[in-house]
């Protein structure tokens, strides 16, 4: 059914489809960092901050939850699941197995438009450490490293990575204090420069690094 609104045709949303976006927006929540770690969130605040049923949200949750990027924390609340070092290890170790493979490959496609998109983050990144705006670098971190990895043009890879940082994002709000910011600043620069000499091997040292300096640093403070 079709109906007309302010004189613009509108096809309303399928639940599937609204289901899929509300999936998105919450995944997008998490992978920049802004569902932070001891935060609960409850399904009516989200359906209210969405404007839809708490059916769709609810959804978009247990799915959130089989992938382990959520838990239920008591309730109708969730939350970001602990991190153990067990599965901080199994992250770390399959992360460097598999980003650094997306970021070789962005090495050989990328072109003048995404290295110019790149420097944009990379700018961002910058100016939201020297401001110490955490939530800001936080989200010009996952779009620095998401134009990387979707430079590489694999829609299987994009999804496995974006799996693994559903886990382990949220985790960077505490890595604030540590200095890691700037440490991991350094990293990304590495990364801009072998792109645009279109040095895969430097770049996925560069990946590998970034992903070890935080691994350390949550490791310390797991202990």
């Amino acid at each position: 059914m079709v109906f007309k609104k302010a004189g613009v045709e509108i096809t309303p949303l399928s639940r599937e489809t609204l289901q899929d976006r509300v999936h998105r927006y919450i995944t997008e929540l998490i992978l920049d960092g802004s569902i932070v770690p001891g935060e609960t969130v409850t399904i009516q605040s989200l359906a209210d901050a969405f404007g839809v049923s708490p059916m769709p949200v609810r959804e978009a949750l247990r799915r959130l939850t089989a992938a382990n990027a959520l838990t239920v924390v008591s309730g109708r609340s969730i939350g970001i699941p602990a991190l153990s070092r067990a599965r901080l290890t199994d992250l770390r170790n399959v992360r460097s197995a598999i980003e650094p493979i997306a970021a070789g490959w962005a090495a050989e496609r990328i072109d003048a438009d995404g290295l110019a998109v790149l420097r944009q983050h990379l700018d961002a990144l910058e100016s939201a450490n020297a401001a110490g705006d955490v939530k800001a670098y936080l989200r010009a971190n996952y779009t620095f490293h998401f134009a990387i990895y979707r430079a590489a043009g694999s829609e299987n890879i994009l999804k496995i990575i974006e799996n693994l940082w559903l886990q382990i994002s949220p985790y960077f709000n505490m890595l604030d204090d540590s200095g890691n910011y700037s440490t991991a600043n350094e990293h990304h620069q590495a990364m801009f420069a072998a792109l645009a000499n279109r040095d895969a091997e430097a770049v996925q040292a560069a990946i590998r690094a970034d992903i070890d300096a935080a691994f350390h640093i949550l490791m310390d403070m797991l202990d």
